[in-house]
């Protein structure tokens, strides 16, 4: 594997662990203003990854056909909701009756929900990258690259959503970062899987391609979304939400 396939693999754990260090600069909780703005802009990021970086080359791949992007579409979707179903874990904002739950084990949940979402992230950037392996003339160095780093980007909220409850828990923030960064390491993991089975994924890459981009939004809409709205209403994560879509629209046509 070359230096260019290590770079765009672990790009977006980077952005993760940049989030997770936000403990080193805030105290205690996050404010909750702050938390939508970070929620919702990766919502944005990642509804903008799904059409351009996924869909689009899906259709494309298939030669304009509609049946294999949306069935692997759904099949992304059914597949997030199974594991959702299977594994217990908590949105970032819901609360537990005092004495049902301690603060870290809530918080271990979190990080079980975020790392659990961080899976098809990973195999979205493994699934372009295993394209160009494949010698698809659809999928550019650029574009993945642009994919990267839009998922490094809605990691840094990721990272930083995960590391400050622990924070304010009273957790150290050395051990608070650790758990915050430790989120996002599925995603290189689920990236190399992905580009080892690139033999596999080839013939059906279509399919593989909207699998990702239904997995990835079914965690805005399940996840993020509602997380980047809940509470006292405000237009912050609407706001955020509409920049990180527009700012990885921008990237990814710039780069493609």
């Amino acid at each position: 594997m070359n230096e260019k396939a290590i770079l765009v693999i672990f790009i977006p754990f980077v952005g993760t662990i940049i989030g997770a260090a936000t403990v080193f600069l805030f105290r205690g909780k996050m404010n909750a203003t702050v938390q939508k703005c970070f929620l919702g802009f990766a919502s944005g990021v990642m509804i903008a990854a799904c059409v351009w970086s996924l869909l689009i080359p899906s259709i494309e791949l298939s030669e304009g056909a509609w049946m294999p992007a949306a069935l692997g579409f759904l099949a992304g979707n059914g597949f997030l909701l199974l594991l959702d179903y299977l594994i217990p874990h908590l949105h970032v904002n819901s609360d537990i009756p005092e004495g049902r739950k301690s603060k870290f084990e809530k918080n271990t949940m979190l990080v079980l929900a975020i790392t659990l979402h961080n899976i098809p992230e990973g195999m979205a950037v493994g699934v372009l990258y295993a394209s160009l392996l494949a010698g698809s003339t659809h999928i550019m160095l650029p574009a993945t690259l642009a994919l990267s780093i839009g998922i490094a980007l809605q990691n840094i909220p990721e990272g930083a959503v995960v590391s400050m409850p622990f924070l304010a828990g009273g957790m150290s923030r050395g051990k608070a970062f650790f758990f915050g960064a430790a989120s996002g390491a599925v995603e290189p993991i689920a990236a190399l899987i992905t580009i080892a089975l690139t033999a596999v994924v080839t013939p059906v890459l279509p399919y593989i391609l909207a699998f990702a981009a239904g997995a990835m939004l079914y965690v805005v809409v399940e996840e993020l979304i509602p997380d980047a709205h809940g509470g006292k209403h405000s237009n912050a994560g609407s706001i955020s939400a509409a920049l990180g879509f527009v700012l990885m629209m921008v990237l990814d046509i710039a780069l493609g």
